[in-house]
Parts: structure tokens; C-alpha cells; sequence
């Protein structure tokens, strides 16, 4: 039996960085950048661990639509 693992993309350029997927993750795959920022100044969301289950939680509560959640067989 396969097991599902997901893949994130995030558009880090439309990201305000209100944190409220990496609140929403289950497995602490996200976390705000805290080397740079966008081009409108704001910290954005990154993957820190490939620990994705693509359960895609991050991305119903983005309320901007920058997460998207692919899930794959490992």
C-alpha cells in the first residue's frame, strides 16, 4: 500500500504573510520566511520540512489563493 504525500506551491510574490496556514498545518510544514520578503515588503510563507500530507489545509484558509496542494504516491 502506497502512502500519499503532497507537494506545495506557493506564490510567495501575492503572499502578505498573515500566517494562517502555517496555523492551519497539521504536520508544521510552513513557516514565515525570516531572511527576506516579498516585493511588497511582507514575509512570506515558505516549506521549512517535507512533512507534507497533502491534506491541504494551508490552502482552503489562505484567503489570498497563493497555496496550491498537489497529493502523490510516495
Amino acid at each position: 500500500m502506497s502512502k500519499m504525500k503532497g507537494a506545495l506551491v506557493i506564490d510567495t510574490k501575492r503572499c502578505k504573510g498573515c500566517g494562517l496556514c502555517i496555523v492551519a498545518c497539521p504536520t508544521h510544514t510552513l513557516e514565515l520566511s525570516k531572511k527576506e520578503v516579498n516585493h511588497k515588503g511582507y514575509a512570506y510563507c515558505e516549506e521549512i520540512a517535507d512533512t507534507c500530507i497533502g491534506c491541504a489545509s494551508c490552502a482552503i484558509v489562505c484567503p489570498d489563493g497563493c497555496i496550491s496542494v498537489y497529493r502523490t504516491k510516495e
